[in-house]
């Protein structure tokens, strides 16, 4: 038996032979070409093949991983009408009188090592679609394709990691888990595993071995292990976990339409996070009493220019009207960071993490928030709508934002156009700022929703988006669990409600500090409610607490 390590990104356990991913040999065959306005053609008509392919493509993604994930075929076909890329390759024709597959070859070489050489986390990932999309253009030129998953059963993929164009090309049924030397949390492979919802193990290495196609295997996803060649010891031992795993899923079942209350009373609400109306499907299926984080800028990241009021409205109603009056907290726009739009036109920072993002943009162009804002309060008339605002760090920036609401109303009600006079308004908790000064803002605010992602970030000076700052962003790390218990204190003092939206939500290790620490929400991924809801109905609150601040050395 071969035991191989990496890092867990979703869980669960799966039987089954291995198919090795391995790309044919992309060797470019250089050679010198007669005629440049003839190669240019060719390579024209493959440019045409290309962005057709892309297309379908995405309009495939959509029914399987959703919208917001199917984008990234959009992108490509952007890539392919980038006049930079395409002049690159033609002038490198024209000049050196060599075939297209070598321009293209050369272009993307040098594109890689542009976009590898940035600053900015997300221009840096654009690297490996500039690999893609051009591999593809290769591909049609040479008169290759691409292949899927060559296989008769459902299989355990092995690979050094996978682009967007291949994972969905992939027949899903035959898809038990993926398996990968490569690749991180966020790379397309892991989101595809979680939508999912099968054993995905990123940077295994050495598990891509030719030798091991076709062979038995067991991909555990809890521990982010892939057992080759199992012993018989192992596979008794992985099939009692695979039952025990499928036993408790079926109990959380059972658990659909119970209140979410501790043992001596203690009522929390159990919400979702969704990032654009496609989720809302997994909302009610698990049983989600809200939305606790509805992420907006999926309409400004899929457009190709500003959204109009009128398709944001169309958002925001349909969503509040599937929601049948369970509040829906939707985030005002958070772009900047590691989201970038290029129709924003926002000019390059050395430290984006830090910069104009999400409010900060919204303030410096009121223009652009006032459109979201109409939307919004035209929308609250079909659900329950609470609104909040990212990346707030002054009480100015509070107020800034209520005086711009105003303005919004008062234009609402001189157009005769009827809003909602009961939604619940709140900021992000995602700034040690905010946090020391939650006391501050509670007076202006109905609730707060702790973004623990950022919060812990900028608490502990740790890049998220860096996979190598592992021990030193601790997400259970003290500082984080005082500051989320200060905040707590000072919004219940001033008749606010607090819940937390970020990753630790779903951190079932957790769920009894929050309980002890007296969070009044938590909002999670849609899979993840009926677990917690489970661990919240087996605690006493009033029998834990004091051990549970001691352990979490919480005051």
């Amino acid at each position: 038996m071969i035991t191989i390590s990496g890092k867990t990104v979703c869980t669960g356990v799966a039987f089954g032979p291995v198919f090795v991913f391995s790309r044919e040999e992309s060797t470019i065959k250089r050679f010198h070409i007669e005629s440049s306005e003839a190669e240019i053609t060719r390579f024209e008509k493959a440019r045409e093949q290309a962005i057709l392919e892309l297309d379908t493509l995405y309009n495939k993604a959509i029914g399987e991983v959703g919208e917001a994930n199917a984008m990234i075929f959009q992108i490509h076909q952007m890539m392919l009408e980038d006049l930079d890329y395409i002049e690159s390759i033609k002038n490198i024709i024209t000049d050196q009188l060599i075939n297209a597959e070598t321009a293209v070859g050369q272009t993307c070489d040098n594109f890689v090592q542009m976009f590898r050489a940035m600053d900015d986390d997300y221009m840096r990932e654009r690297s490996a679609d500039v690999k893609d999309v051009s591999e593809r253009l290769i591909k049609i030129l040479s008169g290759k394709d691409k292949s899927g998953i060559i296989a008769d059963e459902p299989v355990i993929i092995i690979a050094d990691d996978l682009a967007p164009s291949e994972t969905v090309q992939f027949d899903k049924t035959k898809i038990l888990a993926f398996v990968t030397e490569g690749g991180s949390t966020s790379s397309h492979t892991s989101i595809l595993a979680r939508m999912m919802n099968i054993p995905a193990v990123i940077g295994a290495k050495d598990a891509l071995n030719s030798s091991f196609n076709g062979k038995p295997a067991i991909a555990d996803g809890f521990t982010g292990t892939l057992y080759i060649d199992p012993d018989d010891q192992t596979i008794a031992a992985m099939t009692k976990k695979k039952q025990e795993i499928e036993k408790k899923t079926a109990l959380l079942q059972q658990l659909k339409g119970q209140a979410s209350i501790t043992k001596d009373g203690h009522k929390i609400e159990l919400c979702a996070n969704i990032g654009n109306i496609l989720d809302v499907g997994a909302v009610l299926k698990n049983d989600a009493e809200g939305i606790g984080l509805f992420r907006s800028e999926f309409l400004y990241l899929e457009s190709e220019t500003y959204p109009s009021e009128d398709i944001q409205f169309g958002a925001y109603k349909e969503v509040l009207s599937k929601m049948v009056n369970k509040r829906v907290i939707i985030r005002t726009l958070d772009i900047g960071a590691d989201k970038q739009v290029d129709y924003f036109n926002m000019p390059h920072e050395e430290n984006p993490a830090m910069g104009i993002r999400a409010i900060r943009i919204c303030l410096q162009r009121p223009d652009i928030f006032k459109v979201q804002l109409r939307a919004l309060y035209r929308a609250s008339v079909f659900g329950r709508l609470a609104i909040m605002f990212p990346m707030i760090a002054s009480e100015w920036e509070i107020l800034k934002v209520l005086e711009i609401i105003d303005e919004v109303k008062h234009e609402l009600d001189s157009e005769g156009i009827s809003y909602s006079k009961n939604i619940e308004l709140g900021c992000m908790i995602e700034t040690p700022a905010a946090a020391v000064i939650s006391d501050i803002l509670a007076k202006h605010l109905d609730f707060f929703s702790i973004g623990t992602n950022d919060l812990t970030q900028y608490t502990l000076a740790a890049d998220r988006q860096n996979p190598d700052i592992g021990e030193f962003c601790d997400t259970h790390h003290t500082a984080v669990l005082r500051l989320i218990n200060m905040i707590v204190k000072n919004a219940h003092a001033n008749g606010t409600w607090v819940g937390i939206c970020g990753e630790l939500g779903a951190d079932i290790e957790l769920t009894e500090a929050f309980l002890a620490i007296g969070i009044d929400e938590l909002s999670v991924t849609p899979s993840a409610v009926l677990t917690i809801r489970k661990k919240v109905r087996e605690t006493n609150v009033s029998e834990i607490k004091d051990n549970v601040l001691k352990k979490y050395l919480i005051q």
